[in-house]
């Protein structure tokens, strides 16, 4: 990675994505892939007077959902409760040497162990809800990020670079105007009771009456550019096509289709990955219900990587989420799980607030942002 976008990236991240302040403990974790950049993260947590700790991230649980116990693979990790409870800040850098070590898991074996993450899931959602705990997820560009994406390494970084706005003069300034859009998109929605969403093979309601949206504007994701709340648990209604694979523990899930009723799935489909998928929604009683509604923003990131982080931002297109809401929204769905579906809204696609339509073909109408 380019020297200058590198420090630009490490500097946006810690002095705005965190906003590390003095002797704030930050724990910065990543796989060995990711060290360039967790180096220079960690040099300028200590400028800005903070508590660096790197934690290194690696692939090893495949060994364990393989061969271990079920006891072994449902075990309480009390150094991750550690980190968990005594984190100001964390910094969760993505990017490995591969990106599949876990597609050869029994799904069972997967959803066994997300579902016994649940309590340290919830200590960390709650830590965040209170205001206790900051966290910011990014990516370091790597061979298997970029293969999986079908990139060269180099095209590749310059995606990251430009979804990121790491080209621009001055990147903060860039994050706080995307802020200020989405600010104008939030108005509009927050008073309305219920959304419509209309794309192939897809009509689905919900109400989000008394519900929060949220401008994610580059501080929990980064790069970030959405609108999200967490609609009213039991009044989705309808059926959704998922337009690209689901992702989960690396493994694709294909051509999905939900249908809900009172907020519930009662069927699931999927023309690759059915096992998996029908395993994800018997997790718990929080897994068949939505957690999240979002509307990507980010028209930087202009293709499907495989990566949700950069492809539920993408601008045109909307996402759901099956599992734990994020109570700031006011959702109040608990689970395991929180999996994110993406739908393209960009060849017909609308929706529609309180029967008004605002959105049309992968954009915000005139006068609705």
């Amino acid at each position: 990675m380019d020297t200058k976008i590198l420090e630009k990236y490490a500097k946006t991240l810690i002095d705005y994505s965190l906003s590390v302040k003095e002797k704030e403990l930050v724990v910065i974790q990543g796989a060995i892939e990711a060290m360039p950049l967790m180096e220079k993260c960690y040099e300028y947590v200590v400028d800005a007077g903070g508590h660096p700790h790197i934690f290194i991230k690696h692939q090893l649980d495949e060994i364990l959902l393989k061969k271990g116990s079920d006891e072994q693979i449902t075990f309480d990790d009390p150094i991750s409760e550690a980190i968990i409870t005594k984190s100001d800040k964390m910094l969760n850098i993505g990017g490995s040497s591969n990106t599949k070590h876990l597609s050869g898991v029994d799904p069972l074996k997967i959803a066994m162990q997300r579902k016994s993450g649940g309590r340290l899931s919830k200590i960390y959602m709650d830590r965040v809800a209170r205001g206790e705990l900051n966290w910011t997820l990014c990516m370091y560009p790597t061979n298997s990020l970029a293969q999986e994406a079908g990139m060269s390494l180099r095209d590749y970084e310059d995606f990251l670079a430009r979804a990121c706005f790491l080209y621009d003069e001055d990147p903060v300034m860039s994050w706080k105007n995307v802020n200020l859009r989405q600010a104008k998109i939030i108005n509009y929605l927050k008073d309305k009771k219920e959304i419509r969403i209309l794309s192939r093979d897809t009509d689905i309601r919900m109400k989000v009456g008394g519900r929060v949206w949220i401008n994610s504007d580059g501080h929990t994701n980064f790069p970030s550019g959405e609108v999200f709340t967490g609609p009213v648990e039991d009044s989705i209604q309808g059926h959704i096509r998922f337009s690209f694979p689901g992702i989960y523990a690396g493994q694709e899930i294909e051509d999905i289709r939900l249908t809900f009723e009172k907020g519930v799935v009662v069927k699931a489909e999927a023309a690759k990955g059915q096992e998996l998928l029908e395993a994800l929604i018997k997790t718990d009683s929080g897994a068949s219900r939505v957690g999240e509604v979002a509307i990507g923003t980010n028209y930087g990131i202009n293709r499907f990587t495989k990566n949700m982080l950069f492809d539920e931002k993408m601008g045109g297109t909307i996402h759901l989420a099956l599992g734990k809401s994020y109570s700031q929204s006011g959702g109040v769905n608990e689970s395991a799980i929180h999996w994110d579906m993406l739908c393209d809204m960009k060849e017909g696609g609308e929706i529609y607030a309180d029967g008004e339509l605002f959105y049309k073909n992968g954009a915000f109408l005139e006068n609705r942002e």
